[in-house]
């Protein structure tokens, strides 16, 4: 087992990475806990309930079982009060733990209810897609969708412990492990250079889901996004870095609408956008525009976005976390391996949503 520790103001927790930690679920739950709450969907439910509800009862607790609707889709107000449903039918009180089984919707879901519920109860996460393993499960990020825009009511609330089991992947369609794969290849963009030349090497090893090498690849995300978030948990600052690609891949999500493409597909076309902005802002060499494409492409991912239409694509980015003042801010690329997070000239975004978001040319 590998164990990667997060260190915050909002808590210090333990993230548990090796195959088949799903049997060991019991062991993170806290000696004063006095039931627990598994949360999943029917998708992930399919695979493994059973397997999680036996090994939470193994703690001695009382275990109840809510299952929500699949699909980003779903991410949204009516589904959290299934949860909240669930939590006071049940009569669980403040020492109850929720435990998060399914990907970044769940995630956040769970993560939002545990910080809302009664004002706050522990929870843990159990991300089962690559995605959320390497990404949203780590942080203390929850949130739901506003019809509006992405993850735009949450809470930051930290867990108590994320355990990966490396071997649930193996059931994911190949489309999800893309999706995840592009989260991997930010961490190598923002602040990792030679990481980001390891997944240049190991894709097909990586999209094969080789055991050492999918391994490394969610160690070391998790490894950078510890390190990041450590020192700016609430994202005024350094933690911004972390959403490379995702003020234009939020708006092909929200622009498309929730679940047509993937998060994680959405954020590797946007990354490419983010790197030919770089090129004309921060003079981002053009090799390096195009490893990125290259990689990105490489590992599943589309690299042509939508056309949403220029006037719609700034609407939808103009409803980012990270806007000021009515000024929108992208996390750019100085070089593969060095970002920064700042305003840019009107003309440069245009130009770039009219070379990445044109229709594709027969």
């Amino acid at each position: 087992m590998t164990t990667v520790q997060v260190t915050t103001p909002g808590g210090s927790y333990p993230i548990h990475i090796e195959a088949n930690r799903l049997d060991r679920l019991g062991q993170v739950i806290p000696d004063d806990a006095t039931a627990i709450a598994l949360v999943s969907n029917v998708t992930v439910a399919a695979h493994y309930r059973e397997r999680a509800e036996t090994a939470l009862a193994a703690s001695g607790k009382r275990v109840i079982y809510i299952e929500l609707p699949d699909g980003e889709a779903h991410k949204d107000w009516q589904t959290l009060n299934l949860i909240f449903d669930g939590l006071l039918q049940n009569r669980l009180d403040r020492k109850a733990v929720l435990v998060a089984l399914g990907g970044g919707v769940i995630g956040d879901m769970v993560g939002f209810a545990a910080a809302s519920y009664m004002r706050g109860i522990r929870f843990v996460q159990v991300p089962t897609t690559l995605l959320a393993q390497v990404d949203s499960s780590v942080g203390g990020k929850t949130a739901i969708n506003h019809p509006l825009g992405k993850n735009m009511v949450g809470a930051f609330y930290q867990p108590i412990a994320v355990e990966i089991d490396t071997a649930v992947l193996s059931t994911l369609p190949d489309r999800e492990i893309s999706a995840g794969l592009a989260e991997v290849i930010k961490y190598g963009l923002i602040i990792d250079a030679d990481f980001f030349a390891w997944c240049e090497q190991n894709v097909p090893a990586l999209r094969a889901l080789d055991r050492q090498a999918i391994t490394y690849a969610i160690q070391r995300s998790c490894e950078i996004k510890a390190h990041v978030v450590s020192q700016d948990e609430r994202e005024s600052g350094l933690r911004a870095i972390l959403n490379l690609g995702h003020t234009f891949g939020h708006a092909i999500e929200s622009g498309l609408g929730y679940g047509i493409w993937l998060h994680g597909e959405a954020v590797g076309c946007g990354m490419v956008q983010a790197a030919e902005l770089s090129a004309l802002t921060h003079g981002l060499p053009a090799d390096s525009v195009e490893r990125v494409r290259t990689l990105v492409q490489a590992i599943g991912c589309p690299v042509q976005a939508p056309d949403l239409g220029q006037e719609h694509w700034l609407d939808l980015m103009q409803v980012d976390k990270k806007t000021e003042g009515g000024q929108l801010r992208f996390v750019l690329l100085s070089a593969i391996g060095q970002a920064l997070c700042e305003g840019v000239p009107a003309q440069a975004l245009q130009q770039v949503l009219e070379k990445t978001a044109a229709p594709a040319r027969v």
